[in-house]
């Protein structure tokens, strides 16, 4: 099976032994982040630091001047990528042996929403979430289709993944995040994503909804949930506490928001990348869940993008909804988080990769080989030695 290691800018500049060390892996390609949030990253074998913090959501090589005027427009790095990082990476990378992919992290950004309030997914309760911009607005949508053209197009890949291309809501690692306090469940955590900006609302109105009166529902609907009544079921929970009509509104309009947003990225992609150039998306299975693996509707993003990397930590059953939709040349990357202190399991990579061939995955997707130990390092050649 095809594998690819993410790794960031970072983990190579400035390291000569990098390239050579994670063509070692065993990998024919690596995902190398050209757009990416803001993080805070061990660089364990790095000869100059041992942490990076990358402050803010930025391109990690210089933004194109047709940016000027724009808002919202692209972040340069600060000094954690300067300069053009990306390009400098991927040429020691591409000099190694390694296909270089670009990774693209489009709908989510603390940043944008620090600075740009406005643009941010806003709840029930009138509390806004800056790490997540609002997928409905024109302006933001505008700039997500052009940052992705842009971030994913660069000189010496072969392809890209998307991620967070959809609705981002309330799971979101925030800095010092204290929000585990209550259990929300599948159904809670729909309920508080639940844009209310003026452009969902306009949108829940064309869907017959009335905005004041939806989110005073959904506010009636969770003062259970926080005194611990429990909120999961999945999409029928949601309808229980929400009621089956509205409930199936907001999805018709969060949906359609996420498809039109989704193909007219993937389009500006193609059109901006040279003939044989690879889409793929981020994905969970489930159109209503939000964050980095966008949900989407297997059988529509398959007819859009090449494939879908499909989360796997933990068990490879997400893939089997896209496989039923897949055709002889969709790819399957099956993501395995490979990191043990980010709850990964290098040593039993062997299996779970047997695993998710069996539910249909064609390739593998490893997290993340700047992160990861010597130890686990070496746990995944050997695995890959074994494929």
């Amino acid at each position: 099976m095809k594998t690819s290691a993410f790794v960031y800018p970072w983990d190579v500049n400035g390291d000569p032994e990098a390239p050579a060390r994670i063509a070692a892996l065993g990998t024919a390609q690596v995902t190398l982040a050209s757009a990416y949030h803001s993080t805070r990253a061990l660089t364990p074998r790095h000869p100059r630091h041992r942490v990076v913090t990358a402050e803010h959501a930025a391109v990690l090589y210089p933004p194109g001047d047709h940016w000027s005027g724009r808002t919202p427009r692209p972040y340069p790095a600060g000094d954690w990528a300067p300069g053009d990082a990306f390009g400098e990476a991927a040429a020691a990378l591409t000099d190694a042996g390694l296909e270089v992919h670009t990774w693209v992290v489009l709908a989510h950004n603390s940043r944008l929403g620090a600075e740009h309030p406005d643009t941010s997914v806003v709840n029930a309760y009138g509390d806004r979430y800056p790490w997540a911009p609002c997928i409905a607005q024109p302006a933001t949508r505008a700039y997500l289709t052009g940052l992705a053209a842009e971030a994913a197009v660069r000189p010496g890949a072969r392809g890209t993944e998307l991620e967070s291309l959809g609705w981002y809501g309330l799971a979101h690692l925030h800095a010092h995040d204290k929000t585990a306090g209550v259990g929300l469940g599948d159904a809670g955590q729909y309920l508080m994503s639940l844009c209310f900006c003026p452009s969902c609302r306009e949108g829940y109105g064309a869907r017959g909804l009335d905005a004041d009166e939806l989110a005073a529902a959904v506010r009636a609907a969770l003062e259970p949930v926080w005194r611990g009544a429990p909120s999961d079921g999945g999409w029928a929970g949601v309808e229980k506490l929400l009621g089956e009509t509205p409930a199936n509104a907001t999805r018709a309009w969060r949906d359609a928001t996420a498809r039109t947003l989704q193909e007219a990225a993937v389009t500006a992609v193609r059109q901006a990348a040279p003939e044989d150039f690879q889409v793929l998306l981020h994905a969970d299975p489930v159109s209503y869940h939000c964050g980095a693996n966008a949900g989407v509707d297997p059988a529509h993003i398959l007819s859009v993008a090449d494939g879908a990397v499909v989360p796997c930590t933990g068990g490879a059953g997400l893939l089997a909804p896209f496989a039923g939709e897949a055709r002889a040349d969709t790819v399957l990357a099956a993501n395995f988080t490979v990191v043990s202190g980010m709850g990964g399991s290098p040593g039993t990579l062997a299996a779970d990769a047997a695993e998710a061939r069996r539910l249909g995955a064609t390739e593998l997707r490893l997290y993340h080989a700047g992160l990861a130990s010597d130890g686990d390092l070496e746990a995944v050649r050997s695995a890959l030695a074994g494929l």
